[in-house]
């Protein structure tokens, strides 16, 4: 069975462990792990307790889920958050745009408590080097948000 005949969950963000005790192991389900730039945490947690349970993930990059829901290929994304309130959630950087997406292409959205503590702002240096080598020429800035709000209006169930 290929990719397009499956529909694939885009995990975004840390989870609980107990999470990825929900997760069942579904012939036409994919799961696909976001890595989680900078720090890759996301992908390393993610992706370790999916083979832990059987469930073999395919790990993107952050920017190609734009593609997989250009495919119609998302049947539902997952988010974990750090806090919430009547107005939203605060989700790692990049839940604001799977949120966006999802409302776009009628995808369901279901929200995670995080035990991770994640910083709001990370370093540039994050962004100018990827395994020990510098990415970037000199003189360039950078800006490191890791947090993000998702407001409600974008969200269609939470956990």
């Amino acid at each position: 069975m290929s990719i397009k005949d499956k529909s694939i969950v885009l995990l975004q963000g840390i989870f609980k462990s107990d999470f990825f005790d929900s997760l069942e192991k579904k012939d036409d389900e994919q799961v696909f792990v976001l890595e989680g730039r900078p720090s890759l945490k996301a992908a390393h947690s993610s992706c370790r307790e999916l083979l832990k349970r059987g469930i073999e993930p395919t790990l993107i990059t952050d920017n190609m889920a734009g593609f997989l829901f250009y495919k119609n290929l998302v049947k539902k994304v997952c988010l974990s958050y750090q806090l919430k309130d009547k107005h939203g959630f605060l989700c790692s950087v990049g839940g604001l745009i799977l949120a966006v997406l999802a409302k776009r292409h009628g995808v369901v959205v279901q929200l995670f408590p995080s035990d991770a503590e994640l910083k709001l702002v990370g370093k540039p240096s994050e962004l100018f080097y990827f395994n020990g080598s510098k990415v970037v020429a000199s003189k360039i800035n950078a800006y490191v948000p890791l947090v993000e709000w998702v407001p409600n209006k974008y969200l269609s169930k939470s956990t």
